[in-house]
């Protein structure tokens, strides 16, 4: 590795490092704590490429210190997700069937036709509930027409601009709504779930744009939604799960702050990355799409499943509802800067938004019956 690259590369590293304390919200900002393991890696072989370059010492020695100062603290933001940190979420000890939730969440990819591959990993794992994101009319009639005998009830939000959701469920829904909390193109799923123990569990599908150029220049819609979803939830004393394609990475102060804001818990940490984009680049990966819930449940178990065509693995995962989980897991808190940060958040994006709607449906034995449009303020 020549001179110049090894320094120009450590000048990225450092950069990229930095940046994220910048509390701005512009897209290429907020990336850069995507990569965080990539920021890792390459400072460690950087820093083991100083002490051979021909750079006189002083620059060896800072620009070495440097890079180990850049992969101690992507180092220590990552932790948290390997299996030699702490887990947030216990495992249960014994199977309780009429307990358990199995959740399966995927990102079809719209433009993706590989329907067939994704129903047969449905079948094989069989879970009560599927949450699918990037569903357009082609993937929801294919899907419902697969799925209607085994999965009595449905919500569907068919969309062309990739934001469309839809939810298969064995299990009875009560009350679904679609909504639309920040932006007018971009729905959430809410309903809850009556387990076969006859508890109630709310759900929440949610699937915010991403900061990207050619989605959104910042991340203010992005951040705002899951903040308005967090302190819903945080008000609910009942069971909750929050899962989607979040367009965030685990480790992301927005994510951290979604945490503190909603008191969830995250069964990742502990227990590993669980990266589930990009399915088709191995090198360029994180964990995009996610799965928290409350203190209510121990975790069965969690899987990222095998690459069926999408650019997103799909995620696996059984919670088992158990009222004295909430005693010895503890659930995170907001600080006042936190909570503080969070109106802010949400205040500029409403500030930027039209009224939205709430669709509300009714679901009964045959799917989704009964539409209504309620007007909400923003």
């Amino acid at each position: 590795m020549g001179d110049g690259l090894v320094l120009g590369l450590s000048l990225i590293v450092g950069v990229v490092t930095l940046l994220p304390f910048w509390k701005s919200t512009i897209w290429w900002v907020r990336v850069t704590e995507f990569p965080r393991i990539q920021w890792a890696v390459l400072a460690l072989v950087l820093g083991c490429s100083w002490p051979w370059t021909g750079w006189p010492l002083a620059v060896k020695a800072v620009a070495g210190l440097g890079m180990l100062a850049c992969l101690i603290y992507q180092g220590w933001r990552i932790f948290p997700f390997t299996p030699l940190a702490r887990k947030q979420v216990l495992s249960a000890k014994h199977p309780r069937p009429s307990d358990e939730l199995t959740l399966f969440v995927a990102n079809v990819l719209m433009t993706n036709r590989a329907v067939d591959r994704l129903l047969a990993l449905i079948r094989r794992y069989d879970p009560d509930l599927i949450l699918l994101v990037e569903t357009d009319a082609w993937w929801t009639n294919q899907v419902q027409q697969a799925l209607a005998k085994a999965y009595s009830f449905s919500v569907l939000q068919p969309q062309r601009n990739t934001y469309g959701m839809a939810l298969f469920s064995k299990l009875t829904l009560l009350g679904p709504e679609v909504r639309f909390l920040i932006e007018e193109d971009v729905p959430s799923i809410r309903t809850r779930v009556l387990l076969r123990n006859g508890v109630p569990v709310w759900f929440y599908g949610v699937h915010p744009r991403p900061p990207v150029p050619t989605e959104d220049p910042t991340s203010t819609a992005r951040d705002a939604e899951l903040l308005v979803v967090g302190r819903e939830v945080k008000a609910i004393r009942e069971p909750v799960i929050v899962a989607g394609d979040l367009n965030d990475v685990a480790w992301s102060s927005t994510t951290r702050l979604f945490q503190h804001i909603s008191g969830l818990l995250d069964p990742r940490r502990g227990r590993g990355f669980f990266n589930t984009y990009h399915a088709r680049w191995p090198f360029l990966r994180w964990p995009l799409d996610h799965v928290f819930h409350s203190k209510h449940f121990w975790l069965r178990r969690l899987r990222r499943l095998p690459y069926w065509g999408s650019d997103h693995f799909p995620v696996l995962i059984t919670l088992q509802f158990a009222p004295e989980a909430g005693q010895v897991q503890e659930e995170p808190e907001a600080s006042r800067e936190e909570q503080r940060e969070a109106s802010e958040k949400i205040a500029t994006a409403r500030s930027d938004s039209a009224p939205q709607a709430a669709v509300s449906f009714s679901a009964g034995s045959a799917g989704v019956a009964g539409v209504r449009a309620v007007r909400s303020s923003a």
